[in-house]
């Protein structure tokens, strides 16, 4: 943090004047003249925290989605059909099982076999050709989206919330005042904010595992030099089977954790793929900060647009895109 503030003292500033900002919106009473301008505070605060819980979601989507595409070099386009299967997959398991939890492994495992096959059948013939790669996996993508839709139909589901999970929690926000003077506190639901605090954990653990364990390291040096890492007698191709059935699982437990507070029908897969992507190139490929960084612009950027400019609030994300492209092409937090 320090060497960003040394080496980019401008920015700070502006990030520090923003946080003031954004933490005076969220703390103060809004007078009549800020509501009239900004509009009601509680619709406010619920564009902010349905933006970043959403932003949780596309993080644990984009995250797996960075370590396939952004580090391991392969053009996987049916990376949103996975989350779909999981989400339809932690359906049927909890509508059979009546566990949320068991759901989510059941995804998570099952996603990830899948991915090992992928990768073993699929992808370790086409190392470097990202041509052949990126026509395969939508090929691939759009078997997956109608053996889907012969399975499941073109019906709406949604995985359901364990009791432990259900109902709202109140927030230290005051978003009005009565007539008496007492203040109305908000409320918001208890399983955003689980998945918000999950998937801020599996980034944490995600990042240790890359920059501070040997399998990391292994990653790292394979995606630079496989050849050299080879011949120390290190078995590349196993550990990017790992590294792949890992991201794919990941899609797979997103599915889940959309399923419980969005829904799941047919689209869904190609709606979160283009997601992935922004996130991706926004953040930076290969970074998990940086997909943690772009998940939350994009994810903010879809709520307040949808609440403050609902016309125009599907081009937002990709008005971000450009403008992050033309400034920084490598994405905000990859390195050059």
């Amino acid at each position: 943090m320090s060497d960003f503030v040394a080496r980019r003292p401008i920015w700070s500033l502006v990030v520090i004047f923003a946080v003031g900002i954004l933490a005076w919106l969220i703390f103060s009473v809004w007078t009549p003249g800020m509501e009239a301008m900004l509009g009601r505070k509680r619709v406010f605060l619920s564009a902010l925290f349905n933006g970043i819980t959403l932003g949780a979601l596309y993080f644990l989507v984009a995250s797996g989605f960075t370590l396939i595409f952004g580090l391991m070099r392969n053009v996987n386009l049916a990376h949103g059909s996975l989350y779909l299967f999981g989400g339809y997959l932690g359906y049927s398991v909890g509508h059979l099982t009546g566990s949320w939890l068991l759901a989510l492994l059941a995804a998570f495992v099952v996603v990830g076999i899948v991915g090992v096959l992928m990768q073993v059948l699929l992808f370790r013939w086409m190392e470097g050709q990202d041509l052949r790669q990126t026509l395969v996996t939508i090929g691939l993508s759009i078997i997956f989206a109608d053996l889907l839709l012969w399975n499941y139909g073109g019906d709406t589901f949604q995985v359901t919330t364990p009791d432990w999970l259900s109902g709202p929690v109140q927030l230290p926000f005051v978003v009005a005042l009565r007539g008496n003077g007492d203040p109305v506190m908000m409320t918001y639901p208890l399983v955003r904010l689980a998945i918000l605090v999950g998937a801020i954990i599996v980034g944490v653990l995600m990042w240790l595992a890359l920059n501070r364990t040997r399998v990391g390291m292994l990653v790292r040096a394979g995606v630079d030099d496989r050849d050299m890492l080879s011949a120390t007698g290190v078995r590349v191709q196993l550990v990017f089977v790992m590294i792949f059935a890992f991201g794919a699982g990941l899609a797979g437990l997103a599915g889940v954790v959309g399923g419980t507070f969005q829904s799941l029908q047919p689209g869904e897969d190609t709606k979160i793929l283009l997601s992935s992507l922004v996130v991706v190139i926004v953040g930076g490929m290969g970074s998990i900060p940086g997909a943690a960084i772009g998940a939350l612009i994009v994810g903010l950027a879809e709520q307040f647009g949808s609440v403050y400019m609902p016309t125009y609030a599907v081009m937002l994300t990709f008005v971000i895109m450009v403008a992050v492209l033309a400034v920084r092409p490598q994405g905000l937090a990859a390195r050059r």
